[in-house]
Parts: structure tokens; sequence; C-alpha cells
């Protein structure tokens, strides 16, 4: 089996080494987009029939990049006013106080998860070092590289994570290809700045990143904006904190303080006290119970929206490909009437495959005997968790399916638990635990939730404490 095994993954690599340098080719000949989303600024506009005649004879037509009437302009604006003088957060003020919707925004079905209130610092530099806005394809500015989870247990497996190119590993175009929105002396003058202020800054202060272990990565969320609070190392204590103003233009006028810190140490202690009384054999039963009625409270907002959407859009090619056939009978070009035909399929087809995605991933409901075997397989595990090292604790918090959420108005923090209903047994690669433990296997779902305030908790919202 191992011979096979080093056998296929040879196989693999010199299939991605030869699909790679095809693209490569693709990029830097011809110029090709070869897929992925389309910049903030552009949107996708037919190119022609695909040069396989396979792929053509399916229908697949070729796409270029053309300036999106809209944001095309705030794009120019952006680089004008870098260019100007004005910083990143300055930039990201004005465009919010001008009512401009941020990218996600823009395109809110594909991005269901980020914040939308405010344009942020990130997406204003995100805009400004983007070589694509000088009419040139780019292609390979990241890789994926597959890390050991585990470099003591290579059986563990791989995880793929994604990481950025040295701009000298980039693949351009020779042509410009697309209509550009920045001259090349304006974008080489804009990251000549950025490097600029790069350099300044790291002149006066050093950042010493150092992996700590934080209990909590992830699951903690801020009551006020919804997001996720940032790790922060103080006094030589875990923290959590949320600079959303610091972040995202105010002109919106959010009610959010300027930094909302909180001590890991305040929470876990009654957090771990919580889930133990939580699922306690004497309060099990009503645990389970809790858990399976919370299934009918489960609604999923966003895949409503995505489903609304994508209905929306096969509706629409429906009728407009009445419309063509209709011009048929009436005498118009079938040329003309084939490239049409083909655009609008295209759209549909890729309509139904995110409709299939978004009912396809619906929760399924399962019966209060298969929630007690799975949180009863959880009970060794909890027994543990005052003693445990950080790390396995932070892995038992996923795996319980935990989320909290700050309050600091209140002082008050939310705990939500929801235990994935997809688990195998498996051996926990730390030898903390001679027990086994549940994990997920591969895309775990929500079975039902625990809601309750963990009202003992009183971090300040205002600094970290020593």
């Amino acid at each position: 089996m191992a011979l096979y095994g080093g056998m296929s993954k040879g196989e693999r690599n010199r299939i991605k080494i030869r699909v790679r340098s095809a693209m490569a080719a693709q990029a830097a000949t011809d110029g090709r987009y070869l897929g992925g989303r389309p910049p903030y600024g552009y949107r996708l506009a037919d190119a022609g029939p695909h040069p396989n005649p396979t792929k053509a004879l399916d229908g697949r037509r070729l796409h270029k990049l053309e300036p999106d009437p809209v944001t095309s302009l705030v794009v120019k604006r952006i680089y004008r006013d870098y260019l100007a003088g004005r910083g990143l957060f300055a930039i990201a003020e004005a465009l919010t106080a001008d009512g401009i919707l941020s990218p996600s925004a823009q395109d809110r079905a594909r991005n269901p998860h980020r914040t939308t209130i405010a344009w942020s610092k990130t997406a204003v530099r995100v805009i400004l070092t983007n070589p694509r806005y000088t009419g040139r394809q780019v292609w390979n500015r990241q890789r994926k590289d597959e890390v050991l989870i585990d470099v003591d247990d290579v059986a563990l497996g791989h995880e793929t994570k994604m990481r950025w190119n040295n701009p000298e590993s980039w693949i351009w175009s020779a042509q410009v290809v697309h209509e550009p929105l920045v001259s090349d002396d304006d974008f080489r003058k804009v990251q000549a700045q950025l490097a600029g202020r790069r350099h300044r800054q790291a002149a006066v202060t050093t950042i010493k990143r150092t992996r700590h272990p934080y209990q909590l990565r992830g699951l903690l969320f801020c009551g006020l904006c919804h997001r996720r609070m940032q790790g922060s190392w103080n006094n030589d204590k875990p923290h959590y904190r949320c600079v959303y103003p610091t972040e995202y233009g105010l002109a919106n006028h959010t009610e959010h303080p300027r930094s909302v810190y909180v001590r890991e140490e305040l929470i876990v202690p009654t957090l771990d006290r919580w889930l133990l009384r939580a699922f306690s054999p004497a309060a099990l039963p009503d645990t389970i119970q809790a858990l399976a009625d919370a299934q009918n409270e489960d609604h999923d907002e966003d895949a409503l929206a995505r489903v609304t959407e994508a209905k929306r859009i096969i509706a629409d090619c429906d009728q407009r490909l009445a419309r063509y056939r209709a011009a048929l009978e009436a005498g118009t070009d079938p040329a003309l009437i084939t490239r049409w035909t083909a655009d609008v399929n295209t759209t549909r087809v890729a309509a139904q495959a995110q409709l299939r995605t978004a009912t396809g991933g619906k929760p399924a409901r399962i019966t209060p005997d298969e929630i007690r075997t799975l949180v009863t397989a959880l009970g060794s595990i909890l027994d543990v968790l005052r003693h445990a090292d950080p790390a396995d604790k932070a892995k038992i918090y996923s795996e319980v399916g935990l989320r909290l959420t700050y309050q600091p108005g209140q002082n008050k923090l939310i705990a939500e638990a929801k235990p994935p209903a997809i688990m195998y047994e498996g051996s926990c690669p730390r030898s903390v635990f001679a027990t086994r433990y549940p994990a997920r296997l591969g895309k775990a779902r929500a079975t039902g939730s625990l809601r309750h305030p963990l009202s003992s908790i009183r971090p300040s919202p205002h600094g970290p404490a020593g």
C-alpha cells in the first residue's frame, strides 16, 4: 500500500506541474483570464468561444475583465487620493462618509461573513496593491502549500495553507489585455509610497511574532460589531480585543469603543464550570432535549438569501432564453442568437450550482437518541478540562461547537454550544488524553444549541489589565 501511495502522490505532482505550466503560459503569452473572483472595479465579460473544441461544443466560453461602470470610478478615486497624500484610514472614512458601498457590501452574496457597514483600511490596501488594475493579467500571486498537521505524527496527514509568493514569482501578461484603471507610472508610485511607509514603521517599532496558546482562538465574538475578537498577549497573559474603529471608517457613527479588551483567565474557569454542569450525568437529559428543540430555531438567513438570488437569476435567464427563441423565429441572425444563448446558459448553470450548494448544505435534523450518542462521547474529555493543556482545551471547545459573544456594555458573555452531528472516534495526538475523543469528519453540521449567559464574568471594556 505504501508503494501504491507513493506512486499516486508522484503522479499527482506530475499532473500539478503540467497544469500549472500550462496556466503560466496562457497567462504570460495570451493574457487569458484563468478564473477566480474579478477584482473590485471590474466585472466579467464574454471573450468568445473556448479554444478547446470539445469545451466549445458544451457552450463554454472565455471571459475577460471589463471596468464596472460604478466601482471602477471608486478605484480611480482611491489611487488619486493616495497619491495626493491621504492615508489608508482617511480614504476609508471618506468613502464611508460618501455612502459608497465597500467591496463586501457591493457583492453581498459572496461575502455573507464579512462586515459591510464601512470601508476598512485592509480593503483600501488590497486595492492599492493589486497589479491587475494596470490592465495586465497577473497570475501566481498565491500558492497552496501542504503542511504536516503534526511533525511528530505524520499519520495525521497534511493541511493546505494559502501563502503569498514573492513578486519575482508572479506571472505577468506580456501585453495589456483589459482596460487599465491605473497607469503603470501611478501604480509604481503607489507601491513606492507604501514600501516607504512600511520601512518607517519598521524603524520605529519591531514586532516580534510569537505563538501563544489562546484557548478561545476563533470562538470569541464582539457583541457590538459581531466580528471575531483578536488574540493579544499583554502582561504575560492572553487577552482578546476588538479594535473595530481603528480598522474601519467611523463616518457611519458606529457606537463602538476604540478598543474592547477581555482577559482569558476571567472567562475560562466559569466556562468550564458551565460545560461540566451542562454535560454532567444529572443535567444530560435536559441538555439533550435543549439541543433537539434548538434545531427548529436554526435559520440560516444567508443561505436563504443565496437561494432567493439563485432562483431570481434562473428565472431571468429563462425569460431571456424565451426572448432569444422568439427573436430566432422572427429571423434574427442565428450566429448572434447562438452567442447570446451560450452566454445566458453559462450564467444559468452557475446559478443552478449555487442553488444546489445552498440547499444541499441544510443541517440535518437528528433524534434525541442520536444526540445522546454524540454528547456521551464528550464526557471523558470534559472531566479533564481543568488540567488540560491550552492547545488541547482549544480543540475541545472547537469540537463542542462553542461560540462566545461578549457584550462589553453589560459585562456579560453569552455562551452557545453546537456539537457537530458528524463525528468519528480518533486518538488525540497529545499524551494528556489517554481516552479517545470525537472529531469532525469533513464539514460538520450543527445539530442544536445551548445558550447561557455567563454573568459572573466581569471583564473591562477599556483595556488590558495586568
